[in-house]
């Protein structure tokens, strides 16, 4: 039998690699996408995996990425939209061009990447696409200002997709990441912190797996993940 394909958008060191190790355990073949492309030890850590280099904010790179995966794996069934950008500082810190950088990335690209897997996904008669989102999508802070606005219009693309989609059997989810996950750049910030301090990305590609099994008569499109410790 042939594997279902995930695709994965804006693979790193954290939730997207985790994502990979996790939807691979679960049986999918892999589409890794990043900007340069996942590098050689990435790809030899999961399984089925594939590497492509992708820019969601270039149109006829994203179209000649998932055109790849389909050619190379099958039609998309899963989509992990992990990619993202974040400038971080208030009004007088930043220019508009910040902002607009936000908003291309995280919601645009996601725009985009979506309308590109659409036409694999009702030829199947299903599908799932995952958004990893953020706290910040639900309240803007001073120092935030450029990020919060992306992830808002982000949660709203999906929202709308989710509303619109979930009648043809392709369910869309937002996770919202309301803590710092655990890479080893940010331990490395953050010294003084405890391990529980931190996010699992490992946690969240378990969650990210757990919405695409999801009985169709209860779906969630919000899903909140926090440690335990977090002050919310």
């Amino acid at each position: 039998m042939t594997k279902p394909v995930c695709a994965i958008l804006g693979v790193g060191p954290g939730n997207g690699m985790a994502c990979a190790r996790r939807f691979s355990d679960g049986g999918y073949a892999l589409g890794l996408c990043s900007r340069r492309g996942p590098d050689a030890a990435a790809l030899a850590s999961v399984g089925d995996a594939h590497g492509y280099a992708c820019d969601v904010t270039d149109p006829d790179s994203l179209a000649a990425a998932l055109a790849a995966i389909r050619a190379d794996l099958g039609p998309i069934e899963t989509l992990i939209f992990n990619a993202g950008s974040a400038h971080w500082g208030d009004i007088d810190a930043l220019d508009a061009d910040a902002l607009r950088r936000d908003v291309e990335v995280n919601a645009v690209g996601l725009f985009m990447a979506a309308k590109g897997v659409l036409p694999g996904m009702r030829e199947l008669g299903r599908g799932n696409i995952v958004v990893i989102g953020a706290g910040a999508a639900l309240r803007g802070r001073p120092g935030t200002i450029a990020f919060a606005a992306g992830k808002a219009a982000q949660r709203s693309v999906a929202q709308s997709l989710a509303r619109q989609l979930g009648p043809e059997n392709i369910h869309v989810a937002y996770l919202v990441l309301d803590g710092v996950v655990d890479l080893a750049t940010t331990k490395a910030r953050m010294p003084d912190r405890p391990e529980t301090f931190f996010l699992s990305a490992d946690g969240v590609a378990e969650a990210a797996f757990a919405v695409t099994r999801q009985d169709r008569q209860a779906w969630s499109f919000e899903l909140d993940l926090r440690p335990f410790g977090e002050s919310w």
